[in-house]
């Protein structure tokens, strides 16, 4: 019996053939209205064992004969009927015992079944594999009905189909058959072990119901794909948790083929099943492992962009959320920022943090429960952070319990909100930089189900120790900067003292964060009989070495030009005095102002030319001796004479306020001038101008601006 007819429902309607074949029914669909056979169904299993019908008459003649056994003795029906069978296809030798064996099946147990050798027409043997038995019609006349098939043809079937069953049975792949409508008829060994269920519970159930803890639908999706289009679909990986084992999520590579008659008609599906756990385990660790590498070397091109504390602290949270943590926080200890951290870890029993940085990967009360950014907070040894720092290791809550919130959060409410916020695991790990403990990186799990590892742990250590690094570096920087900073102003004029016949304003701006404080300056220096110098400089380099060097030259050249020297002599001897200091150089330019004679003496080492702007003329470049920059040595300058009316401005600068990266300098020059072509102005106004315009927004360089316009001599402010 096929497949087929033993399914539950009774045989499916024929089908004419594989282009005719309909979408595998659904079960939702209903039995099958038409139950009739069709009878040019194609060939059957009978058909392949090519079984041939023969009967005899008591007399042992043949009375019915068949085109099956036509095919497989060679004899038509007109050769063989009325003659008697065993003179037609027996060979003499064998005559007693064929006729022994009839006598018994006609007057005895009335059956026989074996194999015998036949002559076939063309003259040779065959052995047949017979199943006789004796029939009766309504008069009481016997019969002998012999079904006949070619022993090589039935012992072939049976080979394969005992290989098929040992190949289920002992297979170490999980098999299984399954009927047009999914229902199991049929799981080998192997399926029982991977599913946790033995075969009755599987046999007339659906895989949802068998298995409703793996993605069932689908499974069974791709089920009735197959049934319909007859196309395999081949190793499908899906992963679920089975009775074999409830706790644990599995994987399996599923293979499914549809199951078809000789006929072409669909019997059902072969799936074959492979627990691929082991392998996708470990898939998932190089997956993982690659993930966490391309983390860090991510972080080795995003953590330190910049010299700014605050925005290194950003690009590590940015770092840390979402691929390590839903919540991350950057907290420094506030000893570190104000220079009084001493070496090792903090031993106080409060420690003092200073929040950095926050990120979340979404909108959560989790942020509302950490420090605010810029704020101070105390902590005593019951907290995490205070025992990450104090032990200087990462304290790992993997799972936080409620008892748990109240080391975390910095309050009662704060622990609410964190509970609200759904944290189920938490981990603090120290920033050392140098062998120091300079703060702490907070990590929350909120939305992640998985709580923090081992792995984790390692993981996020690495990015804290780069981090860590990077911050420190920054705050060094910051700490430089501001007492360059410092320096630089102190060593600037405040208030330049009034000088008689000029209107003088200036602006000093150091370079931003992202730079570095450089060594600009800028000065005016009474001189006898009401005359003025103008000095604007810029010292070659950045930094506290660069803002004391400043100071020097500038303190010689207030020296030199109070002696009422020409600008060109100053330089000369300022160019020895740089000389002298050793690996310095810089630029300078001096402008030496006689109001009462409306003379200019000009001469500059190396600086950019001043402007010059007049009513009712277009503002100009100075054209002087450039010069080589003080520190050279050797060099002479030279000094030019201008005439300046009253209203006339000169606009002294350095190079931070017209230079940059992509950008020519005439251009930039240009454009200053540009900016300039109202004299009238009022002085305060013309530098905020220069500086909005000009100024790049990165501020890489520092600016010193001197704008001085002629007067009146009875008009100079009186000091």
């Amino acid at each position: 019996m096929s497949t087929a007819d033993a399914s539950p429902d009774g045989p499916e309607p024929a089908r004419q053939g594989p282009a005719a074949r309909p979408a595998a029914p659904h079960p939702s669909d209903g039995p099958p209205d038409d139950l009739s056979v069709d009878p040019a169904t194609g060939p059957g299993l009978l058909d392949v064992l090519g079984v041939a019908g023969v009967v005899l008459d008591a007399a042992g003649r043949i009375a019915l004969w068949s085109p099956q056994a036509e095919e497989l003795f060679g004899y038509t029906a007109s050769d063989a009927l009325g003659r008697f069978a065993a003179q037609l296809l027996v060979d003499e030798q064998n005559l007693p015992l064929v006729l022994g064996l009839f006598e018994e099946v006609m007057t005895g147990t009335g059956s026989w079944a074996g194999a015998f050798p036949v002559r076939h027409k063309d003259g040779s043997t065959r052995l047949a594999e017979f199943r006789n038995m004796r029939l009766e019609d309504s008069e009481g006349r016997r019969y002998a009905l012999g079904i006949i098939s070619d022993q090589a043809t039935v012992r072939r079937v049976e080979r394969d189909l005992a290989l098929s069953m040992r190949l289920v049975a002992q297979s170490p792949i999980g098999l299984a058959v399954l009927d047009t409508e999914l229902r199991y008829v049929l799981v080998n060994p192997a399926l029982e072990r991977i599913n946790g269920l033995p075969a009755a519970e599987h046999l007339g159930r659906r895989v949802h119901e068998a298995l409703p803890h793996v993605d069932t639908e689908s499974i069974e999706a791709a089920m009735y794909e197959v049934l319909s289009t007859g196309r395999p679909q081949l190793n499908r990986f899906t992963t679920g948790r089975t009775p074999a084992d409830p706790d644990q999520d599995h994987a399996w590579s599923l293979s499914l083929y549809r199951l078809d008659d000789p006929a072409g008609r669909a019997l059902g599906i072969a799936a074959s099943i492979v627990d691929v756990t082991e392998q996708h385990k470990t898939s998932r660790a190089v997956a993982l492992a690659r993930q966490r590498l391309a983390l860090i070397a991510d972080a080795s091109v995003r953590i330190g962009t910049t010299l700014d504390l605050w925005v290194t602290a950003r690009e590590l949270g940015d770092i840390a959320v979402p691929q390590l943590a839903d919540l991350a926080t950057v907290d420094v200890l506030d000893a570190v920022l104000t220079g009084d951290h001493q070496p090792g870890a903090p031993t106080d029993e409060t420690v003092r943090f200073r929040a950095l940085a926050v990120k979340a990967a979404r909108p959560t009360p989790a942020t509302l429960a950490v420090d605010p950014v810029g704020s101070i907070a105390r902590y005593d040894t019951t907290r995490v952070v205070t025992q990450c720092v104090r032990a200087a290791r990462p304290v790992l809550v993997a799972e936080v319990e409620e008892g748990d919130l109240p080391s975390v959060a910095r309050d009662a409410d704060a622990a609410a909100l964190l509970a609200a916020a759904g944290l189920h695991s938490y981990l603090a790990v120290p920033l050392i930089a140098r062998g120091e403990v300079i703060g702490a990186l907070g990590l929350q799990r909120t939305d992640n189900p998985l709580p923090f590892d081992q792995d984790d742990v390692l993981l996020a250590s690495e990015l804290a120790a780069r981090a860590a690094v990077c911050i420190d570096n920054a705050r060094w920087y910051q700490q430089q900067r501001r007492a360059a900073l410092t320096l630089q102003r102190h060593l600037l004029p405040h208030h330049p003292t009034p000088t008689p016949g000029l209107e003088i304003a200036y602006r000093y701006q150091p370079a931003e964060a992202a730079g570095e404080v450089g060594g600009d300056w800028f000065d005016v220096i009474p001189l006898p009989e009401d005359k003025t110098a103008l000095v604007v400089g810029d010292v070659m380099g950045s930094g506290i070495n660069a803002a004391a060097t400043m100071g020097q030259l500038r303190t010689a050249a207030r020296t030199l030009a109070e002696l009422d020297l020409d600008p060109a002599t100053v330089l000369t001897r300022l160019d020895h005095t740089a000389t002298g200091l050793g690996h310095t150089m810089a630029t300078c330019v001096i402008a030496v102002y006689d109001p009462h004679r409306g003379r200019c003496r000009i001469a500059t080492a190396g600086h950019l030319p001043p402007v010059r702007t007049s009513p009712g003329r277009p503002p100009e470049l100075l054209d002087l001796p450039t010069g080589a920059p003080l520190g050279v040595g050797g060099v002479p300058f030279e000094a030019t004479a201008l005439d300046l009316d009253v209203g006339d401005q000169l606009v002294l600068y350095t190079d931070g306020l017209v230079e940059t990266r992509d950008q020519d300098i005439d251009i930039r020059l240009q454009a200053l001038t540009e900016l300039l072509h109202d004299p009238s102005r009022p002085l305060e106004e013309t530098c905020d101008l220069l500086l909005a315009e000009l100024r790049q927004p990165d501020g890489r360089d520092d600016v010193a601006l001197l704008v001085a316009r002629t007067r009146p001599v009875a008009e100079a402010p009186q000091s």
